[in-house]
């Protein structure tokens, strides 16, 4: 009854089967371990010490960024240059904007400085003018803007002095000298009330270090892929079934008649019913 297994269609059939369900049950694990991978550095993340809480230390010591560095208080010295503001960023639930100044080290790359936050729409707001002079900074450190950033603008379009991410490959289209992929918001208002205006922006947690959104998004696919491969073992199942029946009511002469050409064509390889035209010609031979 289950000859119907090795035609060639049912072989198709049964390779698919073969091959997708340990592609689901490794799809499946993988989201898992990326989400027990996330849950493990939430739990790291939050044995640690508050990293704005740690002594300064100079920037290039901090460098690269990463999630033991992040947050760190970076110090920097140099002299403003470039000043841009970055729009469409909320604080304290207000929508305004981000006043980015560039500082200028000696070794001549610029550091992104986050001297504040406005509320408003920028470039109909004053914003206090940056320093004159060599200055030092202290500020937490932060790796650069991504497309997946809270607050990032990638439509483009932003008129002359507007910035949408912060990142050394926006502004390296906008300056003509070297900037630090990194970025440090400063923790306080500016000394002497040039940037009292402007409210600290304070620094966010490393990508990757919390239970966001995106970790409950693997524990979800983990799931979807177990169900896909009970999923394609439930309709074999069926299908093998199904076929079974067919195959056994063809064998007992139950499909009506005109219907054996409609049955599957691994039906064919059942053992057909002698027709009567046929058995009549075999008794007078």
């Amino acid at each position: 009854m289950y000859r119907f297994l090795l035609t060639p269609r049912w072989w198709g059939i049964n390779l698919f089967v073969v091959l997708a369900i340990p592609f689901c049950v490794f799809m499946g694990t993988w989201q898992l371990g990326r989400f027990e991978d996330r849950v493990q550095s939430h739990e790291q993340a939050e044995k640690q010490p508050d990293p704005s809480t740690r002594a300064a230390k100079p920037l290039d010591e901090l460098l690269p960024v990463d999630k033991v560095t992040s947050g760190r208080p970076a110090v920097a010295t140099g002299t403003y240059a470039d000043q841009f503001l970055v729009p469409g960023r909320e604080l304290d639930e207000r929508r305004g904007f981000y006043v980015l100044s560039l500082l200028r080290t000696d070794g001549g790359k610029a550091l992104p400085v986050v001297r504040g936050w406005l509320p408003g729409t920028a470039g109909s707001v004053p914003v206090p003018a940056a320093p004159q002079g060599e200055v030092t900074v202290t500020g937490d450190l932060q790796a650069s803007e991504n497309i997946h950033s809270d607050g990032v603008d990638t439509r483009g379009g932003l008129p002359a002095g507007q910035l949408g991410m912060i990142s050394a490959a926006s502004l390296v289209n906008l300056v003509d000298y070297d900037v630090y992929d990194a970025w440090v918001t400063l923790p306080e208002a500016e000394a002497g009330g040039t940037g009292g205006a402007m409210k600290p922006v304070p620094a966010a947690a490393p990508q990757g270090s919390g239970l966001d959104l995106k970790a409950f998004q693997n524990l979800g696919y983990t799931g979807e892929w177990f169900v896909f491969a009970g999923f394609v073992l439930f309709m074999w199942f069926r299908l093998v079934r199904r076929e079974a029946e067919a195959v056994r009511d063809v064998a007992l002469g139950l499909v009506p008649a005109g219907e054996e050409a409609d049955a599957d064509a691994s039906v064919a390889g059942a053992e057909a019913v002698p027709a009567p035209e046929t058995t009549k010609a075999a008794q007078g031979s």
